[in-house]
């Protein structure tokens, strides 16, 4: 399968995103509400809604899916890290939400990232954290991360999203990207820029340690791809 161009331009919408963000994180007074439950699967509707929207094709690939899940059972961390990562860069190419879904910053849920297999940045990692969720990883372990990534060798800059595996809220994360085939410490990307991160818990400003916002209240797509997921068979 072809990989996507290292750098894509930054669409209108993802540019408009950033902007905004800003303001976000310097909100202040911003509780943390409890009580968001973590993905649990229902096979059944999953398989329904998989069917009903992508036919014999999707719910290939949905087996596929419950097959990784049933192996990688119980296997140590950095195979369950490796293995998760490898699925989903072999099994998802690379387009651009415009194309995919006729909107400018459209985020997935991992059912239609498997279904249309194809999207961009953020369906790789919202899937690999579902996934990685299922498979026994605590969710205050995984976030996903929003950086800047430089172009090359030039302070040209695009907006992009990794996973982050943590494994104390304070250490270096391992990143999980669908441009990068291998898992590398933070570190070692110095290519990245990050300005957030979030995961069904909570919302952080670039590397603090510390909670600013509620994911929900403050980010309306993950808020839309949890809704969706309820809906599909996942929670």
């Amino acid at each position: 399968m072809p990989r996507p161009p290292p750098h894509h331009p930054v669409s209108p919408g993802r540019r408009r995103f950033l902007v905004g963000l800003g303001g976000l994180l310097l909100a202040t007074g911003l509780g943390l509400r409890p009580g968001l439950v973590d993905a649990n699967l229902d096979p059944s509707r999953l398989r329904q809604s998989m069917q009903r929207r992508y036919g014999q094709g999707g719910l290939a690939v949905l087996e596929e899916w419950f097959a990784l899940l049933d192996r990688l059972r119980g296997a140590d961390l950095q195979t369950r890290l490796r293995e998760v990562n490898a699925f989903f860069n072999r099994r998802v190419r690379w387009v651009d939400d415009i194309d995919n879904w006729g909107a400018e910053d459209h985020w997935a849920t991992p059912l239609e990232t498997m279904g249309q297999g194809q999207g961009d940045c953020e369906d790789y990692s919202i899937a690999k954290y579902v996934t990685l969720k299922q498979l026994g990883v605590p969710g205050q372990q995984l976030r996903m991360i929003y950086v800047r990534a430089r172009i090359g060798r030039s302070q040209i800059t695009q907006a992009h999203m990794v996973l982050g595996y943590y494994e104390t809220p304070g250490a270096e994360p391992l990143i999980l990207d669908n441009l990068v085939p291998s898992i590398t410490p933070a570190s070692q990307r110095t290519d990245l820029d990050p300005l957030f991160s979030f995961n069904s818990q909570g919302l952080w400003a670039g590397g603090s340690e510390q909670s600013r916002a509620d994911p929900l209240a403050r980010l309306s797509r993950w808020r839309s791809v949890i809704e969706r997921m309820r809906e599909q068979g996942f929670i």
